[in-house]
């Protein structure tokens, strides 16, 4: 099914068929892993997640940006991270016929290390957009955020910490990873689970034109699902702390078992609404671009 051949075309039953417990529609993991992967092989010799600590510790805030980007670029990702998880939403398509949409994402946000030893961390949009460019990916918008929620098979409580100066170090963020991983061993659960409810997501949205040089975030849900963080651009572009985690979306995606590009869905006026609750958002491509070739 061409993404041309539905534009226009109003979407029927956007109170989707979605469940709050996870959705594995049949062929949908077999979709997501044989999704094309463009992220190195992980260096024999790569720092794990204690000694990129140790590396980064005396470092600002930009240089550590900097040396997270060098470090995924590189390859330096756990093993659990290459593995696609898929988050499908079922809805009535333009003409009535059921339409399945499969997005393939990340399990857990971005992290540097081996699979026994990593960090998750932030960045800044630039950085990002660039490592998700590279790799193939791009951010979720607020409504994908949601949906990886809904569907993931690990929910874990937000854990913030007090608000300070001290939001954007590395002890904060060894504190509050350490805190994840209490969590996640009491739930018996693996790295390599959908896992969602740790951290505010980098997203993809409207306010990101309107308002340049700024960073959108979102999320952060409570065990009902209502996020603690609105969408908000409250931040500058290169700000990034303890919370945010990147969670990267494909940008292939699945109509009906088809491939597609996300950025074509996005841009769509008859299909955006199901990944983005602002409406079409035809220059998302142009925005990851941008951050890329700089």
């Amino acid at each position: 099914m061409a993404v041309s051949s539905l534009r226009c075309a109003p979407l029927l039953g956007l109170a989707l068929l979605l469940s709050a417990s996870p959705l594995r529609a049949q062929g949908t993991d077999a979709l997501c892993a044989r999704t094309a992967l463009s992220i190195p092989l992980r260096p024999v010799l790569a720092q794990g997640g204690s000694e990129f600590v140790a590396a980064v510790a005396g470092l600002s805030d930009h240089e550590r940006d900097r040396a997270i980007r060098s470090e995924l670029l590189a390859g330096n990702v756990p093993g659990f991270l290459r593995h696609l998880m898929p988050a499908t939403l079922n809805v009535r398509g333009p003409s009535g016929l059921p339409l399945r949409l499969t997005l393939c994402v990340l399990p857990d946000y971005l992290g540097v290390g081996s699979d026994g030893d990593y960090l998750l961390v932030p960045m800044g949009l630039k950085t990002a957009l660039t490592v998700a460019s590279r790799f193939g990916f791009t951010l979720p918008t607020r409504r994908i955020v949601d949906l990886i929620y809904r569907q993931a098979s690990v929910h874990l409580k937000p854990e913030p910490l007090p608000a300070s100066d001290e939001m954007r170090s590395i002890a904060y963020l060894q504190r509050h990873d350490a805190l994840v991983e209490e969590q996640r061993a009491a739930l018996g659960a693996e790295p390599g689970a959908l896992t969602a409810g740790h951290k505010k997501d980098l997203v993809l949205s409207a306010q990101l034109w309107g308002q340049p040089g700024r960073v959108a975030i979102y999320g952060w849900q409570r065990a009902d699902g209502a996020p603690i963080q609105p969408l908000s651009t409250v931040h500058g572009a290169a700000y990034a702390d303890y919370s945010h985690g990147v969670r990267l979306v494909s940008q292939i995606v699945y109509l009906n078992g088809k491939p597609e590009s996300i950025f074509d869905v996005l841009a769509d006026p008859g299909l955006a609404p199901l990944l983005s609750d602002e409406g079409p958002l035809p220059r998302a491509a142009e925005l990851e671009r941008a951050a890329a070739s700089d």
